[in-house]
C-alpha cells in the first residue's frame, strides 16, 4: 500500500504514545503512516470535572469529525473514552492487547493513614463514588489535566493522593518513580487500559491489516464490558463499572454500580465459561435482581 495512512490522535503525551504504538504495528505490515494531532473538547477545558460536561465522547468528538471530513484515515483512542455506541458511520475496527486495567492511588507519603481524613484527587465520578463508599471520611477534590499535569498538581497542592489508571503511568514510564497502591478492589472503567482504532464503516481499505494487529481476546472481553455499560445506560457521568478478566478457562466478570451520593453500592463477580455467550446480558440481569434498577432510577 503506497498511500500514507493518517493516524488521528489527541495531543497529550499518552495519546501520542498510543498513536506511536499503533504506528509501529502498521509499519511492521509495510503501511506508511503519518500522525495527525487534533485537540479535543476535553483537553481544551481542564478545569471542569468530566462528569459536569453531561455528554459522552468529549475526548473523541473532534477525532470523529476529522474522520467524517476525511482529515484522517483512522483515529487512535483510549477505548475507555469512546462511547459504547460510536458516532454514526464510525466503528471500532481494531483493539491492541490490553495493558493492566486497574486503577492505582499515587500517594505522597508511603505511610499514609487511611483512617484519617485524607484528601484524594480525582475528577472521575466512578472513582469518586467507589472511593467514598469505601472511605466515607475522606474528602474528594477535583483534578484535571494530562498525567504529567495531574502528578505535578498532586505533589504541589494540598492532596494526600490521586487516582490514576495504571496503564497510562506504565506507558509513560512513571510507575517506577512514584509511590503507588494498586486498587484491585476498585472496578475500573469499561475497556480501561485498551487502545482502540476507529475508522469509517464504509472505508474497508485497512480492515484486513487492522484485523491482523487486533487482539481477539482483548476485543471480546472489552466488548462485554462495553455492552454491560450500554445496557445500564452508563457513561463517564455515571458511576457504573465493568471488568472482564480471563483466568485460565474461565472469565471473571466484575461489576459495580453506586448511587451518586456514594451511600449505596452493588458489586458483583460472576464466573463464566471461556466460550460462554451473552456474558454482559446475563450480568446485567443479575445486577437488576440485586437491586441495580433502583440505583438506575435515581440517576434520572
Amino acid at each position: 500500500m503506497n498511500k500514507i495512512v493518517r493516524l488521528g490522535t489527541r495531543e497529550s503525551a499518552l495519546a501520542i504514545w498510543q498513536a506511536r504504538a499503533v504506528e509501529k504495528e502498521l509499519n511492521q505490515h509495510n503501511i506508511i503512516t503519518k500522525i495527525v494531532k487534533i485537540k479535543s473538547d476535553g483537553d481544551l477545558n481542564v478545569n471542569k470535572p468530566l462528569y459536569e460536561f453531561g455528554v459522552s465522547g468529549i475526548f473523541t468528538k473532534s477525532l470523529d469529525i476529522a474522520l467524517l471530513n476525511n482529515k484522517i484515515d483512522i483515529a487512535v483512542h483510549s477505548l475507555k473514552d469512546v462511547p459504547s455506541k460510536p458516532a454514526k458511520g464510525i466503528e471500532i475496527k481494531s483493539v491492541l492487547k490490553r495493558e493492566d486495567p486497574y486503577d492505582v492511588l499515587v500517594i505522597k507519603n508511603k505511610n499514609v493513614d487511611f483512617n484519617s481524613n485524607l484528601r484524594i484527587a480525582t475528577s472521575s465520578v466512578r472513582r469518586k463514588c467507589q472511593w467514598l463508599y469505601k472511605f466515607p471520611n475522606h474528602i474528594i477534590k477535583p483534578i484535571r489535566g494530562n498525567i504529567d499535569t495531574r502528578l505535578k498538581k498532586l505533589f504541589n497542592e494540598d492532596f494526600d493522593g490521586a487516582v490514576f489508571a495504571l496503564a497510562g503511568l506504565k506507558r509513560l514510564g512513571f510507575s517506577k518513580d512514584i509511590n503507588i497502591k494498586i486498587l484491585e478492589w476498585m472496578v475500573p472503567c469499561a475497556s480501561q487500559g485498551t487502545i482502540g482504532i476507529a475508522g469509517l464503516k464504509k472505508n474497508k481499505t485497512l480492515d484486513k491489516v487492522l484485523k491482523n494487529i487486533s487482539c481477539d481476546m482483548t476485543k471480546r472481553l472489552v466488548n462485554e464490558e462495553r455492552q454491560f455499560i450500554s445496557l445500564m445506560k452508563g457513561g463517564c457521568s455515571k458511576p457504573i463499572s465493568a471488568l472482564a478478566l480471563r483466568v485460565g478457562d474461565k472469565i471473571y466478570f466484575k461489576t459495580n454500580i453506586c448511587t451518586m451520593d456514594a451511600k449505596k453500592s452493588i458489586s458483583d463477580i460472576s464466573i463464566f465459561k471461556l466460550d460462554e455467550e451473552d456474558i454482559a446480558i446475563k450480568s446485567y440481569k443479575k445486577n437488576i435482581k440485586l437491586g441495580a434498577g433502583n440505583i438506575l432510577k435515581s440517576f434520572r
